[in-house]
């Protein structure tokens, strides 16, 4: 086992990390979001999109934890919107999904992540604030849905298959 000399090396690490990554988590927010918002290139947008909705779905689970509906609410709309800056600057620079479909692919498990998050918040949410997440997540789906056509173009009809021809008689 450790020596006293080196648990209290370890409780003083521990003190430091506490300290020190609690408020960088919010910062750290603050940055992603105006890196996003800086960020000129589509795919880098998407790519980046996805360590910032997983800060703001970390704020988001904390707020609810701590009563804040009104901060799980912003947050989460603020993520929708940043789902929509990202799909509308890949469908400018990179419209072809199929071909291109770098950026596309990490933001649609990441909206799908996110359809789940909101469904949480929604869970545990007071009735009064239902209304705006379910908003949100109508918006992540319809997104979600389109983004699956755009890279999946060359799905198969829901209709049945039309018979085959008759065959030729020799």
């Amino acid at each position: 086992m450790g020596t006293p000399r080196n648990l209290g090396a370890v409780l003083l690490s521990a003190a430091f990390v506490l300290l020190f990554a609690l408020p960088s988590a919010a910062q750290s927010i603050a940055d992603l979001q105006s890196q996003f918002d800086r960020e000129t290139d589509s795919v880098r947008k998407a790519k980046l999109l996805v360590k910032l909705g997983d800060a703001q779905f970390d704020e988001t689970r904390k707020a609810g934890a701590a009563g804040d509906n009104n901060t799980v609410g912003y947050t989460l709309e603020k993520y929708r919107d940043n789902v929509r800056a990202a799909f509308a600057a890949l469908k400018k620079q990179h419209p072809n999904a199929e071909k291109h479909s770098n950026g596309y692919r990490q933001l649609e498990m990441h909206v799908s992540k996110g359809i789940r998050e909101v469904q949480e918040a929604m869970t545990a949410a007071p009735d009064p604030y239902k209304p705006p997440l379910q908003i949100v997540r109508t918006d992540l789906i319809a997104v979600d849905k389109e983004l699956i056509k755009l890279l999946f173009p060359h799905q198969p009809t829901d209709q049945p298959p039309s018979p085959p021809p008759p065959e030729k008689e020799p």
